[in-house]
Parts: C-alpha cells; structure tokens; sequence
C-alpha cells in the first residue's frame, strides 16, 4: 500500500475561504433517550455458531 505523505497546498478565492469557515450555530437535541449498549459478542458464542455450522453441513452433506 502507498501512501501519499506529500503536503498539499491549496488556493482558493477569499470569498469562497469565507463561505467555508463562517461560524455556524447550531442547537443540540437534549430530549434524546440513548439506548443502553449492546453486549459483547464473546468467543463462546462463536465457538457455538461454528459447531453448529459443522452438524448441518455434515447432514445435507450426505
């Protein structure tokens, strides 16, 4: 993989420089619930999907 670590310059007209760092205000939405995080996916679990995989594949595999 290549990376590109070159710095880049860029020019612009004033007026668009202007347009892109103008101050924006913005209000935040505070009557949001958060749902609580979901659980770890655990090695055990996966251990089971695995051998469970195993058994079906032996039975249409006949």
């Amino acid at each position: 993989m290549k990376i590109d670590a070159s710095p880049s310059i860029v020019q612009m007209e004033p007026g668009v420089f202007k347009n892109l760092v103008r101050e924006v205000k913005e209000t935040l939405a505070t009557d949001i619930e958060l749902s609580k995080p979901r659980r770890s996916f655990t090695f055990a679990e996966l251990w089971n999907i695995r051998r469970n995989a195993k058994t079906v594949r032996n039975r249409f595999g006949r």
